[in-house]
């Protein structure tokens, strides 16, 4: 029975592991697809998405503002909407890349070249698609921005991972040595 219950874990292990990767390729697959829109379609999202922020806001700290006066907010606000989710959706695909190298051993400065450089090639291909979309052009102060939401990302794995195998996993590896983040 001990044995039947080691290969359970072990297959298990085998077939969940590489699916650890899902969440990247979703973060992938939505960046894509928000890439795909022409400019009016995004403009529409990204004023929506100012509207029912500012709303929220609104309501949360009862700031008394015109649904107008929301409404002229998110249209000035457009450029940081825009360059706040170029950083949270690569600030995502990089925690989502990053996690499951992590579990892969992949740790320390090796960690960072490979998520990260694979994070902002990947910020590079998506620029140089939007170059194809109708209304859409590349920018580098995108790549930039994206770069920055993925620095942050993979760091903030570090920590995590290094912080999670010092503490709650240390017991669990059977020797506590290995401290490279």
């Amino acid at each position: 029975m001990k044995y039947f219950l080691e290969y359970i874990k072990q297959t298990l292990r085998f077939v969940l592991k590489p699916m650890s990767f899902l969440p990247a390729l979703i973060m992938m697959y939505a960046i894509f697809m928000f890439s795909s829109q022409e400019a009016g379609e995004s403009s529409k999202l990204s004023y929506d998405v100012g509207v029912t922020v500012l709303s929220i806001a609104n309501d949360t700290f009862d700031r008394g503002w015109s649904s107008e006066r929301i409404a002229q907010m998110s249209e000035q606000g457009q450029y940081y909407i825009r360059k706040a989710a170029h950083f949270t959706e690569y600030f995502l695909l990089a925690v989502s890349v990053a996690f499951p190298l992590y579990v892969y051993g992949v740790r320390g400065f090796l960690l960072v070249v490979t998520a990260g450089s694979f994070c902002i090639a990947y910020a590079c291909l998506d620029e140089y698609h939007q170059s194809f979309v109708a209304g859409r052009s590349p920018g580098k102060k995108d790549v930039i921005i994206d770069s920055c939401g993925v620095i942050l990302g993979v760091i903030l794995t570090r920590i995590i991972g290094w912080t999670g195998r010092m503490t709650i996993f240390r017991p669990l590896s059977g020797s506590g040595k290995n401290s490279r983040g």
